[in-house]
């Protein structure tokens, strides 16, 4: 196969694994990677920029969590991603610059907890700058993707189109990169399982903001608890409030109203329950978060407690 054909499938078969793994994926399952034509394609390595022995360039890079290297978004629709080591001729950074020169896309591996990666692609290498020893990244619309040199199949957008498609996909990846990396320490901080019930399904864990985005919460661990589908609900509607001492209370007309087990098991009993918290001291829910989202729910029992405030 050719390397254009190697992407594809690539590119294919994180599609399928972004969804069975909702969008955060591990790094086994990475470093495993898929078959083709019996011959085993890995896309990362501990190096960063990754070329597996079956393409002529670079499938992937990769920004670890805490590692050497200053990778960022540059605030412009656009990401920053260091040359490997000092010397702008060593053969991973010359891979990427065939691959900016050539038009061809790759992969970008986001580290957002240790062994735990968003993957995003197609990205192109748009900027070369060997005296800040930096490439220029952005993402593109899959659905419009060109493989370069290597596939005339698509006709390219005008520049200024492209740009823009790019800048836009770029800001939209910002925005999942935060809310996913939010998500993956909160769940680490307690041990992938919910705060309230102690599920411990990943799939139907959310990470809750105890003061919301809106009214200027931060997306760190002390402003997050690790809560089911059903008790991230219940908090959000204020069917539930958490004191800043860690208890549980329940609303009084959800105490006083009878429907069944799910009810009774699911929320009634959890009243004057104590949340779980991370080991850490430093990830425990802030108890000032607590006491401004507990009196919130205090405000809306009172004075309509069927209502949202």
């Amino acid at each position: 196969m050719s390397d254009a054909d190697i992407r594809r499938a690539a590119f294919g078969w994180l599609a399928e694994r972004v969804a069975e793994y909702d969008d955060v994926l591990p790094w086994q399952v990475l470093q495993h990677g898929f078959e083709v034509n019996g011959v085993r394609v890995p896309l990362v390595s501990r190096q960063g920029i990754f070329k597996p022995k079956v393409c002529e360039l670079p499938l992937s890079m990769l920004t670890a969590v805490d590692g050497p290297y200053d990778d960022s978004a540059s605030g412009d629709g656009r990401f920053v991603y260091a040359y490997r080591g000092h010397d702008p001729d060593h053969r991973d950074n010359v891979g990427l610059r065939e691959l900016w020169r050539r038009k061809i896309p790759l992969i970008y591996l986001f580290g957002l907890v240790k062994g735990r990666y968003l993957p995003v692609w197609p990205v192109f290498v748009v900027e070369d700058n060997p005296a800040g020893l930096t490439f220029t990244i952005q993402l593109d619309d899959a659905a419009v993707i060109d493989f370069g040199e290597l596939s005339t199949s698509v006709a390219p957008a005008p520049d200024a189109v492209r740009e823009e498609r790019r800048r836009y996909a770029t800001r939209e990846i910002e925005v999942r990169l935060h809310q996913r990396s939010f998500r993956e320490r909160v769940l680490r901080a307690y041990q992938t399982q919910c705060a309230i019930c102690r599920l411990r399904h990943r799939e139907l864990l959310d990470a809750a903001h105890i003061v919301g985005d809106k009214e200027g919460g931060e997306p760190n661990v002390p402003n997050g608890l690790s809560l089911c589908k059903l008790h991230h609900a219940a908090f959000d509607k204020y069917f539930i409030g958490v004191r800043p001492d860690g208890i549980i209370e329940v609303r009084r007309d959800i105490l006083e109203e009878h429907d069944g087990p799910m009810l009774l098991h699911g929320l009634k009993q959890l009243h004057q329950t104590r949340i779980y918290r991370p080991r850490s001291s430093a990830n425990q829910p802030d108890p000032d978060l607590l006491e401004f989202r507990y009196e919130r729910f205090v405000t809306v029992a009172s004075n309509n407690p069927l209502a949202d405030p």
